[in-house]
């Protein structure tokens, strides 16, 4: 391998840091530089990714290169139908390293457990000095976060959610919060109205960069689940930006007040749809989030509005990942309600007669997106209800969605959707019966269920599968203190009315068909 005192330091750039101001640049100048992108395999296929999401992927990466050489940046692009691409960041590294003869090598901290042990080797393999920066795009630096959880009994985001309040200072008035509270989230959950129509979101056509991408996944990912039919995500820091005032301008002053409400086809209603573009680097959170607080502060949206906004980036989004990697690797492997079952085939194909699974599967299809309450109080109230295995459904989401990086998906499967992390997220399990669903969505008018039976054909499978997942679980979760209504209508109900929900949920389970192999992992 060749190497050189006087050779570039090689900057990797890992494909959700397409950010200029990523902190491996921070101290680089262009004259003594190469910046190396890699389209490897192996992060397209260790789980097998919606098409739609490799090709956001890929395509950003490409468009962020050309940004970067216009800036003035030397770039090494390694696409991943080159012949010499090895598939794995270590193997590309390794050859740019040689091809380059870097005397060094620098790398901001990846966002993934695997990735990060990976770049540790590099420490040890490589012939060259190996530095490894903090991911300054953060609020909340994980040292910090780390000692925020010290010593506390319950980790719970609200109390993180107000330290980020106070350190950005966003929605403050001095040390107190504006309007005099901190959540406005009682403000925020309207279900859907009668002919309720939101402004569609700005499309983006795909240019030539693109059209390549595309035609690159359609045909090497052809098995990969989701559609390519309607891919018009965001893919340059300019569409992005275009996109962030769209939703500022049309979406945020009603987001609040419908942000946990569903409507069958409507799959964007008043959401941002900007996670994508934030957890690849093309917008910055703590400037969007700024920019949402100017909104209200001109007025042009409500503070209930903008602070459940703000909320989700500030508060959720740095604390589901100062989580990840406080529990990680165990998180991984977390189940402890003991959940067995395997994935149904319908979170693949959406054949069910469930009219808002069908739905929400339809959408993460064709979109490679579900707003938050599809995943959590559909998709998800469905899987714990179920009992599925934790790391299937975490492979799914994973899978199927185009913001999805374990960082992230992980800690809001194993510990908001499924409880599997015995309650260090959330402090009670985020199960519902039909009748959430029917309050916050149009989906059970069409359904071929009847939402308001509770038991026997017919009925909304929901309903008996709440109470099959609280008797099942009584030993672990009756001690709850937010269960304890739920527990207590349970042990008041009489044995015949119990016995009908247990056996109508056994017998719904029945049907239920395992997903064939090779959809999420080869």
């Amino acid at each position: 391998m060749t190497v050189s005192a006087s050779g570039p330091v090689l900057v990797p750039i890992l494909g959700d840091q397409l950010s200029p101001d990523i902190s491996s640049l921070a101290d680089r100048k262009p004259d003594d530089t190469i910046i190396l992108l890699m389209e490897v395999a192996e992060e397209t296929t260790y789980v097998r990714h919606h098409k739609a999401k490799i090709a956001l992927m890929l395509s950003a990466m490409r468009h962020f290169a050309e940004e970067l050489r216009v800036a003035g940046w030397t770039v090494d692009y390694v696409k991943l139908d080159d012949p010499a691409n090895t598939g794995s960041f270590t193997g590309e590294v390794t050859r740019a390293v040689d091809r380059h003869g870097a005397r060094g090598v620098q790398v901001t901290e990846p966002g993934e457990w695997r990735v990060r042990q990976a770049i540790e080797h590099w420490r040890r393999d490589l012939p060259v000095r190996v530095r490894i920066l903090p991911d300054t795009r953060f609020i909340c630096p994980l040292p910090d976060f780390y000692e925020w959880a010290a010593g506390r009994k319950e980790l719970r985001m609200e109390w993180f959610y107000r330290e980020m309040r106070r350190k950005t200072g966003l929605l403050m008035e001095g040390d107190k919060p504006v309007g005099g509270r901190w959540n406005f989230d009682a403000e925020n959950r309207d279900g859907p109205k009668s002919g309720l129509q939101p402004p569609a979101l700005p499309a983006f056509k795909p240019d030539a960069v693109t059209r390549d991408v595309l035609k690159l996944v359609s045909t090497r990912f052809a098995k990969h689940f989701g559609s390519l039919e309607k891919f018009g995500w965001p893919v340059t820091r300019g569409q992005a930006k275009t996109a962030r005032d769209d939703f500022l301008k049309h979406r945020l002053p009603l987001f609040g007040k419908y942000q946990d409400a569903m409507v069958a086809e409507q799959d964007f209603l008043f959401h941002a749809v900007l996670s994508p573009a934030i957890n690849i680097g093309l917008l910055d959170p703590l400037d969007l989030c700024r920019r949402a607080e100017t909104e209200w502060r001109e007025g042009r949206a409500p503070l209930e509005a903008v602070e459940g906004f703000i909320r989700q980036i500030i508060g959720w989004r740095e604390y589901i990942r100062g989580m990840y990697w406080l529990e990680m690797p165990d998180l991984a492997d977390a189940n402890g309600l003991d959940a067995t079952r395997p994935l149904p085939d319908f979170y693949w194909t959406g054949e069910t007669d469930m009219r808002c699974l069908a739905d929400c599967v339809r959408t993460t299809r064709d979109n490679a997106y579900a707003h938050h309450i599809q995943r959590l109080m559909v998709l998800g109230n469905f899987a714990l209800l179920a009992g599925l295995k934790p790391q299937d459904v975490a492979d799914w989401y994973l899978v199927v969605y185009a913001d999805a990086f374990e960082w992230v998906e992980l800690p809001n499967v194993a510990g908001m959707v499924l409880h599997a992390d015995k309650g260090r997220l959330a402090s009670k399990p985020y199960a519902a019966s039909g009748a959430y669903i029917d309050r916050m969505s149009d989906y059970c008018g069409k359904c071929a269920f009847n939402v308001k039976k509770k038991t026997g054909e017919g009925a909304c499978p929901f309903n008996a599968l709440y109470w099959h997942f609280l008797d099942r679980n009584e030993k672990k979760l009756s001690d709850y203190h937010r269960l304890a209504q739920p527990y207590a209508t349970w042990r008041r109900m009489a044995e015949d009315k119990r016995a009908a929900y247990l056996e109508s949920a056994e017998a719904f389970l029945a049907t239920l068909t395992p997903a064939q192999t090779g959809w999420a992992r080869a």
